[in-house]
Formats: structure tokens, C-alpha cells, sequence
């Protein structure tokens, strides 16, 4: 609706009544009370799941499905303005649309060309951050960004205190949006600050994430719509990543609009020069309250306005006005899930660094077992772990499929060993949720083996010739990113440290006998720094051992070198005397 209303109001075709009714219209689809679900739809007090952060209604989008500007683009192509310093202007109308500041179109510009480095399958178009950066804020009202790209005040949307939006409890002190009684959508993208607290970034590099900034905000908001796998490229995929942002049909109307306002040409023009919206979803967008007058009888005649001829016609006597019976609203799919059940998971297991072979799978279902389609659910990494999933997210969102199954992404092994859970929740509905518990282990190694069988031989004071090379396996696979320890020991009974004989040199110099956070290569291989001798003579071990418990003892001989004198060469015989 507000799509439509911004339309009319653009074109001028409607009267002021009809401009009326369609404000009323938004107004009633926006009532107190009323929460959206996951599909666009509302249900009077449905409940949602909290977030773990305490997010209620409305905490799966970006913005909370809080309010935005409706202006739509002119109908011709973006084309400069003759005069782009002159002061903004207000609505949706003139050429200067096609101009957004120099900023903020930056901005946009630097966070896409990260997205095509970090996530190059996402094919995310710098013109579909300027489309919701517009909706959202016009922009950063207008490009009233600092140097840094920091507004000059904030940009704040509505109270998100359940009076025609999603009731958001305040999970930030008020730190972000000033309020510490609810949460409220706050810079130049309007994210909610539970939103940013996980999906906030540093897009200009100085060790903050600020939402109130436009570089900070518009790479969060590159990445949060390439969350899932998702290829912008495809139409549904883009469809789907606008609707996380905010779930209203007409928002995405209304921002695929600007999308392809954009997509036909723009230009920079300066900071805080930019065409200010003047509609928004949230409120009466300055349309007249009442109808206008028509035509009436001339004061003091019989005679009707326009001057026709004829009785006065008498006025019906006015009837009692009906109330009519409100209409429940139909139950959504989410109002109808009942539980969670598991969609056949499997055990979660991986070695460290590894993709886990198996995904969380949960299913839809409501009180007689059936399944549900069409069901949000969000699935969130707990615990204290370095995995993430696939794309390196720790909350994933996806809908149930027509089977009522919903597929996490592929979970991606960090270096912490141990166990974590992925938490499964149904958005927008107060149900139990699901725990996995899943295990990163240790990458293991059962053998090793040296790959030469030369022997390692040296001189007092000198350096072997040889460095000593060995090579990991795992059930016969080739051990890769496994850990190491090489340590020198007195003996094969007494495996402690020896004070003498062979060792290696730290960076420094400094002799060092044990050597710690060793990992074998992509091909298992573990080649150890050089080796040095003492002044110490005799037979020493260099013990060698991995996770998971391989162990291989090499001997080191450390000998002076033969010194045998070579034998003399007999005397010449005297020459004899002369007889």
C-alpha cells in the first residue's frame, strides 16, 4: 500500500479523498497490536521467539520492519542535475534523483567490492545498497555525512514499542538509538542495535563499528543480504535478501524500484546536497485528513451549484452508523507450528579447519504432526567456538521447504577444539526451541614415518648435513594440519629434556632442544629446522610425536672425525759410500 500511495501521489491522478483513504488504509494495516509475521501477513498479539539477545516481534530483520520512505523514483532515466549544489529539495519529482552524495555512494561502492572479494558467489550490486540506503534514509537525509562518512546527527527510526510496529525490548542500554526502554532502528541503514550487535563492521578501518556510519553500515548491510548462500544474481535470491531486510511486500516493491532507477545511471553530486524523501510508511505523509469540498447551493436560492434549475432535493435523514464486526485475521503458517522435530541432523563432527559433512536439519510441524511449509527458522552457534558457517555467519535464517524442513548451512570447523551447540528457533512464534551439540576435534595422526632412511651423522661443533623430514598418516590417509612436537630426551626410558648434545636455534639464536606448534603440510609432511651439535660426542634421540598419539624416535650421532695418522712412507735407502 504504501508503494501505490507514494505512486499517486507522484503522478497527481488521485483526489485528495482517495490519497485519504489509502493513509487510512496504511494506518489500519499498521494498528496497534498488530505484529508481522515472516510472511508479510499480520496476526493480532502473535509472539515470537526471543533472540538470544532478547529480541521479540520484528528482531529478524534488519530493521525491524520499522518504518521507511515511500517516494518512488521519477518515471524518466536519472540524469544530472544542471546545478548539483543547490540547496536539496523535497518529493519525489525533478532530475536530481539520479544523484546520490559523494559519500555515501562511496560507501556503497567500497562495501560491494569487498562482497566480490570475500563472497564473489553473492553478486551483490553496489545499486542495490544506494535502492535501500534511499528507502531507508534518503540516503543519509541527503548525504549529511562528516569526511569520514559519519552523520552529522542520528538518523533514528520509530519507537519499536508495539504500537503499530514489532514490540523490540531495548537490548542496548539505549547505547546506539538513546532509548533504554526499546530498541530502535538507528543510521544511515537502520539497523536495530540487536541486529548490529552480531551483523555490525568496520567498512572504513578504524576499529569501530559505528551504524551511524556510512562505510560501517553499508558493508554490514552487503553482508547481512548475502547471508545464506545467496546468489543476487537470481531474482528470488534478491527478492528474498530485500525482504530480510524489512518483510513487507511493498517495501520490496518500492526498493527493486529504486534498484532499477539506479541500474539505468547515476552521478555523484556533493555531501548533503541530495534529494531529500518527504514520504514515509510510518505517518500521514501530509495528505489532506479530510475530502475536499464539492460544488454547494448558492447562499439564500433554490438553485443547486453549477447552475442547474429544479427543486432542492431534501437530504436523507441520516441513519445510525454500523460498526462492522472486525474479521479475525487467517492463521499464517508460523501461528499453526506447534514444535520442532529433527530432520534427521546425524552427528556433528569435524577436524579442525574442516567443513562438517553433515547439517543441522529441523522440521516444521503443528500439533498433529504435519508438517509446515513457508516457516521462518533461525539457526544460531552458541558456545564459546570459532566455528561459523558456511560464508563465516553465526545466525543463518531459512525457510521451511514443503516438507517443513529447514537446512542450516554447512558448518565450518574453526581452530578451537571441543564442543558447541547450533540452536534451532521458529521466528515469530513462542515455541520450544531445538539444541545440536556438535564436537571439533583435533586433527590426528596414527603414523609417521621418516622419508629418507639416510643417517644423520655430525661433528662436534658442527651442523648435520641432513634435516630431518617425516611424513604423517591417518588410517592410511595423508595426515594434513596435523600438530607436532620434536623434543631431544636422555633416553628412550627417560623422555625429559637433554641438557646436551644435538639442538636446534630459535629465531635468535638460542638454543633450543624442544620444538612446539609444529603442523605438517597439505601432504603430511613435517620438514624440522637444521640441527647443531655440541662439543658432547655419542648416540642421541630426537623423539618426534602428533595429535592423536603417532610417535617415531630418530637417532642423531654426533662422533669426531677419524684422525688416524696416515702411514709414513719408507725411508730412501743411504746412498752406499764409494768404494
Amino acid at each position: 500500500m504504501a508503494a501505490r500511495f507514494g505512486r499517486r501521489l507522484r503522478k497527481g491522478a488521485a483526489t485528495t479523498a482517495l490519497a485519504a483513504a489509502a493513509v487510512a488504509a496504511l494506518a489500519a494495516s499498521q494498528a496497534p497490536g498488530v505484529t508481522s509475521d515472516d510472511q508479510g501477513r499480520q496476526a493480532t498479539g502473535a509472539q515470537s521467539t526471543p533472540e538470544t539477545t532478547g529480541n521479540t516481534s520484528g528482531g529478524d530483520t534488519a530493521t525491524g520492519n520499522g518504518g521507511y520512505y515511500t517516494d518512488l523514483p521519477p518515471l524518466k532515466s536519472p540524469t544530472e542535475s544542471p546545478d548539483p549544489s543547490a540547496t536539496p529539495t523535497t518529493g519525489p519529482s525533478g532530475t536530481g534523483q539520479g544523484g546520490i552524495p559523494a559519500t555515501v555512494l562511496d560507501a556503497y561502492k567500497k562495501a560491494a567490492a569487498e562482497l566480490q572479494s570475500s563472497k564473489p558467489g553473492c553478486n551483490l550490486p553496489w545499486q542495490l545498497l544506494a535502492a535501500i540506503g534511499q528507502v531507508e534514509s534518503g540516503q543519509a537525509e541527503g548525504g549529511r555525512v562528516d569526511a569520514d562518512g559519519t552523520t552529522y546527527t542520528k538518523i533514528l527510526g520509530p519507537v519499536l514499542n508495539g504500537n503499530g510496529f514489532a514490540s523490540i525490548k531495548d537490548t542496548d542500554n539505549g547505547a546506539y538509538d538513546g532509548d533504554s526502554t526499546y530498541d530502535r532502528a538507528v543510521g544511515p541503514m537502520q539497523f536495530i542495535p540487536s541486529t548490529w550487535a552480531w551483523a555490525g563492521r568496520d567498512g572504513n578501518g578504524d576499529g569501530v563499528k559505528d551504524p551511524n556510519n556510512v562505510y560501517d553500515a553499508a558493508l554490514a548491510a552487503a553482508h547481512y543480504l548475502c547471508r545464506a548462500d545467496r546468489d543476487l544474481s537470481v531474482q528470488a535470491d534478491m527478492n528474498a535478501a530485500i525482504l530480510s531486510y524489512n518483510n513487507s511486500q511493498d517495501y520490496l516493491n518500492t526498493v527493486l524500484s529504486w534498484y532499477e532507477f539506479y541500474r539505468k545511471g547515476t552521478h555523484s553530486i556533493p555531501d548533503g546536497t541530495g534529494t531529500l524523501p518527504s514520504h514515509r510508511s510510518d505517518r500521514n505523509s501530509g495528505a489532506s485528513p479530510d475530502p475536499k469540498p464539492g460544488k454547494t447551493s448558492k447562499p439564500g436560492s433554490s438553485e443547486p451549484a453549477g447552475g442547474t434549475t429544479g427543486p432542492t432535493p431534501t437530504p436523507p435523514s441520516p441513519s445510525k452508523p454500523t460498526t462492522p464486526k472486525p474479521t479475525p485475521p487467517a492463521p499464517t503458517p508460523t501461528d499453526t507450528v506447534d514444535h520442532l522435530a529433527d530432520g534427521g541432523t546425524g552427528q556433528l563432527s569435524a577436524k579442525t579447519g574442516d567443513t562438517f559433512d553433515r547439517k543441522v536439519v529441523v522440521k516444521a510441524v503443528t500439533k498433529a504432526g504435519k508438517a509446515v511449509p513457508k516457516v521462518r527458522v533461525r539457526f544460531a552457534i552458541m558456545d564459546d567456538t570459532d566455528t561459523t558457517f558456511t560464508g563465516g555467519e553465526t545466525v543463518a535464517t531459512v525457510v521451511t521447504d514443503s516438507s517443513g524442513k529447514a537446512t542450516a548451512p554447512a558448518l565450518v570447523a574453526g581452530q578451537k577444539t571441543g564442543g558447541f551447540r547450533v540452536r534451532a528457533l521458529v521466528v515469530g512464534r513462542m515455541v520450544a526451541g531445538l539444541d545440536y551439540s556438535a564436537t571439533v576435534v583435533e586433527r590426528q595422526a596414527d603414523t609417521l614415518v621418516r622419508t629418507s632412511d639416510t643417517e644423520l651423522t655430525c661433528t662436534p661443533g658442527g651442523e648435520f648435513a641432513d634435516q630431518v623430514e617425516v611424513k604423517a598418516t591417518y588410517k592410511g590417509a595423508v595426515a594434513d594440519g596435523v600438530a607436532a612436537t620434536a623434543t631431544l630426551v636422555k633416553s628412550a626410558d627417560d623422555l625429559t629434556e637433554n641438557d646436551k648434545g644435538p639442538y636446534f636455534k630459535d629465531a635468535s639464536g638460542k638454543t633450543v632442544r624442544t620444538l612446539t606448534g609444529l603442523k605438517t603440510d597439505a601432504d603430511g609432511l613435517l620438514k624440522l629446522p637444521k640441527l647443531y651439535a655440541d662439543d658432547t660426542t655419542g648416540t642421541f634421540l630426537l623423539r618426534i610425536t602428533t595429535a592423536g598419539g603417532a610417535t617415531l624416535t630418530v637417532e642423531l650421532k654426533v662422533a669426531a672425525a677419524d684422525s688416524s695418522p696416515s702411514p709414513s712412507p719408507s725411508p730412501s735407502p743411504s746412498p752406499s759410500p764409494s768404494s
